[in-house]
């Protein structure tokens, strides 16, 4: 095996990482979690809005019935006032029978105030559950999402291993120089430093290399680094 050979077959293992880091990065599965988290910070927004409106609706249900309470509370002491036997004046009776009587009838439109906020809170509670649902049925379709993505994970992790494994084993052989050379390259090249010359063509960005440089190469040991004059590609030539 010739160092292009070794340092093509180092080439061919970093790529293939690469590949496998995409996959890893896309899959299929994570684009589908991110939409289920969307849909649930929309349900989220959704419920704490409808649970905003509802509160303030319970808080006027709750001054209603503290209205009611207080009223009737005044109505029961008058009843019990009116039926002691200490008020004998007619006209203080009459004018007491009239509070209570007033009384009452507000007592009755609270009752119907607040039996129309019951009605109100009636469908946002409906929204609210059906909302809570919702969320929980995405919950666990996010679980099983996650879980799903871990075990694609693991198996590409594995993969990952092995191929970094066989590469090092391989970029040992490979001369230290041209290494760094190498690895100063791919981060230019779109990973891809070092390519064979195919015909008078570059096999990494497949232009093709004037006749005078193709002589020139040709002409050159077989042992010495060369670089495309295109792309800047180390050029692999046998």
């Amino acid at each position: 095996m010739t160092r292009w050979d070794s340092l093509l077959a180092v080439q061919e293992h970093d790529t293939t990482v690469d590949q496998l880091a995409h996959r890893r990065r896309t899959l299929p599965a994570r684009a589908e979690l991110d939409q289920a988290m969307t849909q649930i910070s929309a349900i989220e927004a959704q419920m704490a809005e409808v649970e905003a409106r509802r509160h303030e609706l319970a808080k006027a249900q709750q001054r209603l019935e503290d209205d009611i309470s207080s009223i009737s509370e005044k109505a029961v002491q008058h009843d019990k006032a009116l039926y002691s036997g200490t008020i004998s004046n007619p006209r203080e009776l009459q004018a007491m029978q009239d509070e209570i009587a007033a009384l009452r009838r507000r007592i009755s439109q609270l009752e119907d105030q607040d039996l129309e906020l019951m009605e109100q809170i009636e469908p946002l509670d409906a929204e609210i559950s059906r909302l809570a649902l919702e969320r929980a049925a995405l919950d666990e379709s996010g679980s099983g999402m996650r879980a799903g993505i871990a075990e694609d994970e693991v198996a590409i992790d594995g993969e990952l291993a092995a191929v970094k494994a066989e590469r090092d084993a391989i970029a040992a052989e490979v001369d230290g120089t041209l290494l760094e050379e190498y690895e100063a390259l791919r981060p230019k090249m779109g990973g891809i430093a070092i390519a064979r010359l195919v015909g008078g063509s570059c096999g990494g960005c497949h232009l093709a290399l004037s006749a005078v440089e193709v002589a020139r190469l040709k002409k050159l040991p077989p042992e010495e680094p060369a670089w495309c004059e295109e792309c800047g590609r180390l050029l692999a030539r046998t």
